[in-house]
């Protein structure tokens, strides 16, 4: 945990809503059992990435099953503090891609995400949060994507300004388009 703990005191938040979730993720890191653990049923560490194609005009999504809408991919740390091999583990999981890399080892945004109470394998789960970590990954837009039938039902590569189109989460909107807003803006 301690290096999760260097990494995001090193990270420099874009804006006012990085900032705060930061400054409440390195708090988290102190005081909360378990924070790496889904077992903390209050809040726990995820991992997402931001699939974006070489070209960096698309980003890859997945129908998400439970919230029935385009998602990132993404998951627990279940433990895991090295979240960027989480974010690549699910990123796989999730795809079906296997040559899925990071632009950067670093993190590439932060956000503290509420999760709504809903059934998953059969078991409720509380609302809770997510204490989320980013990363910016890119993967080769023309091999073949699956799904991942217990979490989505499709995976597609969406442009860049569709998939922050999210009426169904207007909370994830505003996400996206600040991943979208950052990699527009990031050098090369």
């Amino acid at each position: 945990m301690d290096r999760l703990k260097a990494r995001l005191t090193a990270y420099r938040p874009c804006n006012a809503q990085e900032a705060s979730d930061r400054a409440l993720m390195l708090r988290a890191l102190d005081t909360l059992a378990c924070p790496l653990k889904r077992e903390n049923g209050f809040a726990h560490f995820t991992a997402s990435g931001w699939i974006v194609n070489p070209a960096r005009d698309r980003v890859l999504m997945a129908w998400h099953n439970i919230y029935r809408t385009w998602a990132w991919t993404g998951g627990h740390a279940d433990g895991e503090a090295d979240l960027l091999a989480v974010a690549l583990r699910e990123a796989a999981e999730e795809t079906g891609l296997e040559d899925i890399a990071p632009v950067s080892p670093e993190i590439y945004s932060v956000e503290i995400l509420p999760v709504n109470a809903h059934v998953k394998r059969g078991q409720f789960v509380s609302a809770h949060l997510h204490l989320n970590v980013t990363y910016l990954l890119t993967a080769d837009d023309t091999r073949p994507l699956r799904v991942k039938p217990d979490e989505n039902s499709a995976v597609a590569w969406l442009p860049l300004d569709q998939a922050a189109d999210n009426r169904d989460e207007p909370f994830m909107a505003v996400i996206y388009r600040k991943l979208n807003d950052k990699l527009r803006n990031a050098p090369r």
